[in-house]
């Protein structure tokens, strides 16, 4: 909270414990710390650990069409935690800083002890903050869970203005699409996907969400 209501859109003040989690899922938690304080210049979330063996950074890289490209800062807060950055493994008790500079660096942690937190921040080099496509359009899985195609589509293609060509949200609209029946948009926008992040391919071959046009010949040329 502020320190006085006169200084509230000054600064805030406020602590870890005192923010709510998002919904726990196998003892990780994550706490939106952006969202929380309203920053707009960097990006910044703190994961935890309810249990010993928890991912509390889940194995990713940068590169991807649902982030930024971010170089990201790793801090231990609490805990122990062991990294592992491009197979290498690094010891990480409370304190320790983890940079990873490389947007196409694999990089993930394991919580050694209970009550392990690690804040997480993140920016491309030489661009004003700006978040990814991916949590831009965060809302839509809601809606996609609850079989409400339409209203998860919605979103997306409204993402995509601010977020052109961008193959996440074509790869999403595609599957949208095709459980909606809608065949030919589904495979034009499924073509979009994979040409901006073949990547692709191989996840389209087992989608179930694809099933409407799997028969679809063009559907097979597309992954072939």
């Amino acid at each position: 909270m502020s320190a006085t209501a006169e200084s509230k859109t000054k600064f805030q003040v406020t602590s870890l414990d005192e923010m709510e989690p998002a919904p726990q899922v196998e003892g990780r938690l994550r706490k939106h710390v952006r969202n929380e304080l309203g920053i707009l210049g960097f990006g910044i979330n703190a994961y935890g650990a309810t249990k010993a063996e928890v991912p509390v950074i889940r194995e990713h890289d940068e590169s991807s069409p649902w982030s930024n490209g971010h170089e990201e800062l790793y801090v231990v807060v609490s805990g122990h935690a062991t990294f592992t950055v491009d197979g290498e493994e690094i010891d990480a008790p409370a304190g320790t800083l983890v940079f990873v500079a490389d947007r196409n660096a694999t990089r993930g942690a394991i919580a050694t002890k209970r009550g392990t937190r690690v804040l997480a921040i993140g920016g491309t080099p030489g661009e004003a903050y700006r978040i990814s496509a991916g949590e831009a359009a965060g809302d839509w899985y809601a809606h996609y869970e609850a079989k409400e195609y339409e209203e998860g589509l919605a979103i997306l293609e409204s993402t995509l203005v601010d977020y052109p060509e961008n193959p996440f949200l074509y790869y999403n609209i595609a599957c949208c699409e095709s459980l909606l029946g809608r065949i030919d948009e589904a495979l034009g926008h499924l073509k979009l996907a994979i040409k901006g992040h073949d990547a692709f391919v191989e996840l389209a071959r087992d989608d179930r969400d694809l099933d409407p046009v799997r028969e679809d010949p063009r559907f097979a040329k597309l992954v072939a």
